[in-house]
């Protein structure tokens, strides 16, 4: 009798434990349309010059980060020069938290090695989105703001905000890989307007 009623209580607490784990989701996801400014869509373009982490070569992919967000590429086999061409979306609430990049090494029968990393800021961009609303009335290739590489970034160039011949807003970004002896990734931001999002 003791032992089936260790067994209930064992299985009662477990029902409350999954039950408040999915309310606390359910909030949280609430949360986050509540607050919700809309989609960016990152395009990981391609790796330049990564590090070697296998016998000549490496078998690298990419993960995104942005607060509790996290999102990889695919894995590209045996190249240090990897072109993933993957778009990975974000939901965006605070445009004042950094997205982390960070390569690595996958590895069949060990951990993943790290291959580098990588940050950059998407206030600016986002900025660039409130002030031009009336994309209609501007040219293609128009563009609208640039940042320059410097200490406080990680961009190996000067990074261009521009519109494109879709006259959607776009920002090229080619970034540096820190912790690592060699490497850089090109990126791409797009925005994607959510319906019931804030707008600016």
């Amino acid at each position: 009798m003791a032992v089936q009623r260790r067994r209930r209580l064992r299985a009662k607490m477990h029902s409350l434990i999954e039950g408040a784990s999915r309310a606390a989701d359910l909030e949280s996801s609430e949360s986050v349309m509540d607050n919700l400014m809309g989609l960016l869509r990152v395009h990981v373009k391609r790796g330049v010059n990564l590090a070697v982490r296998d016998v000549r070569s490496s078998d690298p992919y990419v993960v995104v980060k942005m607060g509790n967000q996290r999102l990889k590429t695919r894995i590209v086999k045996k190249d240090v020069n990897p072109e993933w061409n993957d778009d990975l979306t974000l939901s965006i609430t605070d445009p004042d938290i950094p997205v982390s990049l960070t390569v690595y090494d996958h590895d069949t029968f060990s951990k993943d090695d790290k291959m580098g990393d990588s940050e950059f800021e998407v206030r600016s961009f986002i900025e660039a989105l409130k002030t031009y609303t009336n994309l209609e009335e501007i040219p293609s290739g128009t563009v609208i703001s640039r940042l320059k590489p410097g200490t406080d970034n990680c961009l190996v160039d000067e990074s261009a905000i521009y519109v494109n011949d879709e006259g959607k807003i776009i920002q090229d970004l080619f970034l540096r890989l820190r912790n690592v002896e060699c490497g850089e990734v090109e990126i791409q931001l797009q925005w994607i307007h959510y319906p019931g999002s804030k707008t600016f």
